[in-house]
Formats: structure tokens, sequence, C-alpha cells
């Protein structure tokens, strides 16, 4: 993997912007999968959906202490709510 690449592509009608099969390759992005597109200022940041997911799990592991289960406390409130209705 590269840390920074400079890649220039052309947008086509309708807005649309190919990325290069090359990177669609390094990327493991096949037709009809999803992206992420993050806009940070003017800048436009492309995630495969794995690796938005992979990201997004990192930042959450940094503010949950160590052996603390959000899922068993999502599930233990889902049942306490389910047992007041």
């Amino acid at each position: 993997m590269r840390i920074m690449e400079q890649i220039t592509a052309k947008l086509t009608e309708g807005g649309r912007l190919v990325i290069p099969s090359g990177i669609r390759k390094e990327m493991n992005l096949a037709i009809g999968d999803e992206v992420v597109m993050i806009r940070r200022g003017n800048e436009l940041v492309i995630l495969s959906r794995k690796e938005a997911v992979r990201k997004a799990q990192a930042l959450v592991r940094k503010k949950v202490k160590p052996g603390r289960s959000l899922v068993n406390e999502l599930l233990s409130e889902r049942k306490e709510e389910s047992a007041r209705e």
C-alpha cells in the first residue's frame, strides 16, 4: 500500500469519476461495490466499505475501556426496554 500517490482522473457526464483499474485492484473493489466518500474541506477521500468500517471500529476502540462490551450493553438496554413495554 502506498502512503500517498497523486492520480489524475476526469469527471465524465453526470459527474461520474472512474477509479483506475490498478487502484480498484489494490483496494479490492469490484463492480457494484459501495464506497464511502469523506469530504474534508476541498478534498475527497474514497474508502472501501470494509476500510471505512475498520477505521470506525478503531475510533470506537480508542474510546471504550478494555473489557467493556458495547454489544452486551445494547442488548441489556433492549431487554429492559422490551420488559417495560
